[in-house]
């Protein structure tokens, strides 16, 4: 079967999302297992541009993963009829209008969320592109992680019964920057860079809330800046002017509550940086990004409150881990494959900039009831 060539810009691969699991773990993984295969044997080899502000920088990532092409001109990119795709993960900020430029210039869009910092520019970014026929998709990753694709089959299989409550815990110490380097950039604390917890991690919950447990219909949100002041990555000052925690619940379709608890002012005491769980009238599980633990109601123990008396019933032994009987792939990796096919051969692909767009509107009504003190409605969306 034949090998054909499919021309990509990737513009903002310098960051850690854009580097590690878009390029190296995707982009790399693929052209070293020799392209994607669609369904009449053929293979898809993508074949890179790299483009960034940093020559040097751009340069050097070439050469260390054999990628032939790089730049700093992203409008000469564009303009190249031979590269048929552009990627984005460079700043929320850029987004849409990098990808109103993409889709003037013709190109099928793939990009990393939030998709905009606003809804009226992320359905623009829709209208356009779906006038001028193209396909697009956004990075819908927190899916395919092994965790939540066995609370998937849990929810499938029936396990849960009726579905009660999800209660998510997400988030870690950041460090402040001046005796610890931060382990995240500096704009994710200004809300005039687009930084913020509630732009960063609702629209994340959004796609898997919508996904595995219901599609989310009203919601509540309290944001708070709990560190103040931090140090930049040049090790100056800055005072951070965005939400550092969040605290929301929702209402999903079907009558269920979902809370979420996310920070990155908080020491992890947990089995993973994030975790679910998730109750239901026949079983209850409790997912991180790989393993599942599970406990049916047969098995579930009778406690009996006493504070008088010190605990000495060990809970976590009640809990059956769910075993590992598929092997997953890098999410990332996945989902660059299935848009792939989905460019290349028409394959069924859901994960459009509609989806982006849900996690945006959601954003909006989070920091709507924060700043109202209020639940918020979040009516379906169209285009």
């Amino acid at each position: 079967m034949a090998v054909h060539r499919l021309g990509i810009i990737m513009n903002g691969i310098t960051g850690r999302m854009g580097l590690n699991q878009h390029l190296i773990r995707s982009i790399v993984a693929i052209r070293a297992q020799g392209g994607v295969t669609l369904k009449n044997g053929d293979r898809m080899m993508p074949d890179p541009i790299l483009v960034g502000r940093n020559a040097e920088k751009i340069e050097g990532l070439a050469k260390r993963f054999g990628i032939e092409r790089w730049t700093t001109d992203l409008d000469k990119a564009l303009q190249d009829p031979n590269d048929t795709i552009f990627f984005d993960a460079a700043t929320t900020q850029a987004r849409p209008g990098l990808l109103q430029k993409a889709i003037a210039a013709g190109k099928h869009i793939y990009c990393e969320k939030p998709i905009a910092t606003n809804l009226a520019e992320a359905l623009d970014v829709i209208k356009v592109a779906n006038a001028k026929g193209l396909k697009h998709g956004t990075v819908q990753d927190k899916l395919f992680l092994p965790g939540l694709k066995k609370l998937a089959m849990l929810r499938d299989s029936g396990f849960f019964g009726r579905m009660l409550s999800v209660r998510g815990e997400f988030g870690y110490w950041v460090f402040e920057g001046d005796w610890q380097e931060a382990q995240r950039p500096s704009w994710n604390y200004r809300a005039e860079d687009g930084g913020g917890m509630i732009l960063d991690m609702v629209c994340h919950w959004r796609y898997v809330l919508d996904n595995l447990f219901g599609e989310v219909e009203a919601l509540t949100c309290l944001g708070t800046t709990d560190i103040p002041e931090r140090w930049d990555e040049r090790g100056e000052k800055y005072k951070a002017t965005a939400d550092d925690s969040a605290y929301a619940t929702f209402q999903l379709k079907g009558g269920v509550i979902a809370h979420m608890n996310m920070s990155w002012a908080t020491r992890v005491y947990r089995d993973d940086l994030v975790t679910f769980q998730v109750d239901g009238t026949h079983g209850s599980a409790v997912a991180g990004l790989t393993d599942c633990v599970i406990q049916a109601r047969q098995a579930t123990p009778r406690p009996v409150w006493n504070p008088d008396e010190k605990r000495t019933h060990d809970f976590y032994a009640d809990w059956q881990k769910v075993p590992d009987n598929t092997v997953d792939d890098n999410g990332f990796k996945v989902q660059w494959e299935m848009f792939i096919r989905h460019v290349c051969e028409d394959a069924p692909y859901k994960y459009t900039l509609l989806e982006g767009a849900k996690g945006v509107q959601t954003v909006e009504c989070a920091l709507q009831s924060w700043k109202e003190r209020r639940w918020v409605d979040v009516p379906a969306l169209k285009v």
